[in-house]
């Protein structure tokens, strides 16, 4: 029997392997967490802040600077307070500074 290779999107292939399923929904919960959060983070900061990894209940937030981390840090317990209370498990909020590739 002849086998033809036919082209799947990533989808359909996340989608027939579980740990790709799995990290698919892991990265869907992580943006939309990041999303919820929009209305408590001011708009210049929003951009220097990407949907990072969960692991478990941690969740990581990947930010651009040192000082966009730092103004964040002052604001991580409102904001985990926040995903609580809209059904996220999130125990804690941890933060990661992207380096810039030179």
């Amino acid at each position: 029997m002849v086998k033809i290779n036919q082209a799947v999107t990533l989808m359909e292939a996340a989608q027939e392997s579980p740990s790709l399923a799995h990290l698919t929904a892991l990265t869907r919960v992580s943006s939309q967490r990041l999303k919820l959060l929009n209305t408590l983070i001011p708009g210049p900061l929003r951009t220097a802040i990407q949907a990072g990894p969960i692991e478990g209940t941690e969740w990581c937030l990947l930010v651009s600077s040192n000082a966009a981390a730092a103004k964040l840090r002052q604001m991580l317990p409102a904001l985990q307070a926040h995903l609580n209370s809209h059904g996220h498990d999130v125990e804690r909020i941890r933060l990661k500074i992207l380096q810039n590739p030179r």
